[in-house]
């Protein structure tokens, strides 16, 4: 959690996907969401790859001009 945290608010990248922010069950901050779970309580199923998919910023991955 620690290692999130820093990654989210270091100002170290130009933008984060925040899987564990779309997936997590905030109930049980350590757990995904039982509708995102395959079923081995670790890796998301295809619904959560879809839904991490969906909360990427497009604009984000724009070429920046140098």
């Amino acid at each position: 959690m620690a290692l999130n945290q820093w990654i989210r608010t270091s100002g170290a990248f130009d933008g984060v996907v925040d899987a564990d922010l779309v997936l997590g069950d905030p109930s049980q901050p350590t757990h995904l969401l039982p509708a995102y779970d395959i079923g081995d309580h670790l890796h998301p199923n295809i619904t959560g790859g879809i839904a991490v998919a969906n909360s990427i910023d497009l604009k984000l991955l724009r070429r920046r001009s140098t």
